[in-house]
């Protein structure tokens, strides 16, 4: 019998890429419920703008837990301007802490184009080694392929594309129709 806790959840791929002065995050737009693919556009990654300051947040597990995350991640952002890892952290504080969010089943990765950052309800803020970060039912096939891509002449956006439609080709829980966003270093 399968876990049905973390990181056992299925339906998508996000991946992060930090080069060249750019930062990507991509995400799949499969939505699986068991065996069947609900939808295949869904848009799970994000712009926020908490302030006009501008974060990208790329999201894997319950769409209506993801939100909940995003929707606090952009208060801690707005109570603490131009501190991605502050906010990063005070939400995983409040994450790992508190009765009701203890309860909700996603990951963020999360960009402001300087730091790229992995938050879960651990309470863990990671900032990934080699630039790379994936979370996701396909995001060890999407990390592993964009690690190879890494030390290419590739841009960011290149390899980020690359990883997940090699994660789409293994993983049956992620599609290629990606939604793709990118901030300048």
């Amino acid at each position: 019998m399968a876990d049905d806790n973390f990181p056992g959840w299925h339906g998508t791929t996000i991946i992060g890429v930090k080069k060249g002065g750019k930062v990507v995050i991509a995400g799949d737009g499969q939505v699986s419920l068991g065996q069947t693919v609900i939808k295949g556009s869904a848009r799970k990654v994000r712009k926020l703008s908490p302030g006009g300051y501008e974060v990208i947040a790329g999201f894997a597990g319950s769409t209506a837990d993801a939100f909940t995350l995003l929707e606090r991640l952009e208060a801690k952002l707005e109570a603490t301007p131009g501190q991605l890892a502050r906010a990063s952290v005070d939400l995983a504080k409040d994450w790992r802490t508190d009765k009701y969010l203890q309860k909700l089943e996603a990951m963020l990765i999360v960009t402001d184009g300087a730091q790229l950052l992995v938050i879960t309800g651990a309470g863990d803020v990671l900032e990934p080694e080699n630039d790379v970060a994936a979370i996701g039912s396909g995001g060890n096939y999407a990390l592993a392929a964009a690690r190879a891509m890494m030390d290419g002449g590739k841009d960011a956006e290149t390899i980020a594309r690359e990883a997940m439609a090699i994660a789409a080709d293994i993983c049956v829980y992620t599609n290629g129709n990606l939604t793709v966003e990118e901030l300048l270093q």
